[in-house]
């Protein structure tokens, strides 16, 4: 089992960067994948971005490729989501997400969930 507890979240200007973390306790950390994904007032949860549980193979939406980029350090038992060139969507909810079986794009199969972290991106 694992514990995940996003932070990084705030306010930024359109076309600025932001950078989110998520913490895991656990000592299986290392074995887990692990997603991004975000939620907009009264939208579906959207997936972002993947990272094996390797590190080695990663996975973006195309509505994010070459703006965000998901990275893992498992010494710190944390996994990132870089994010540029924001874009004003107003106020959304960001999620980790963890998997030790499944390495997907697909919300239904990530078993482990923070509790978010809210970014907003307005002028």
């Amino acid at each position: 089992q694992v514990q995940l507890v996003e932070s990084g979240g705030g306010l930024v200007q359109p076309g600025g960067s932001l950078r989110l973390s998520c913490a895991a306790s656990g000592r299986t950390f290392s074995s887990y994948n692990l997603a991004w994904f975000r939620q907009a007032p009264g939208k579906e949860r959207e997936f972002l971005a993947s990272i094996r549980w390797t590190g080695r193979t990663t996975y973006s939406a195309s509505s994010v490729k070459g703006r965000f980029t998901i990275s893992r350090d498992n010494a710190k038992t944390t996994v990132y989501l870089q994010m540029n060139s924001l874009r004003p969507d107003g106020t959304v909810v960001y999620y980790c997400a963890a998997s030790e079986r499944y390495y997907s794009d697909s919300k239904g199969d990530y078993k482990y969930w923070g509790q978010g972290t809210e970014v907003t991106v307005s002028s």
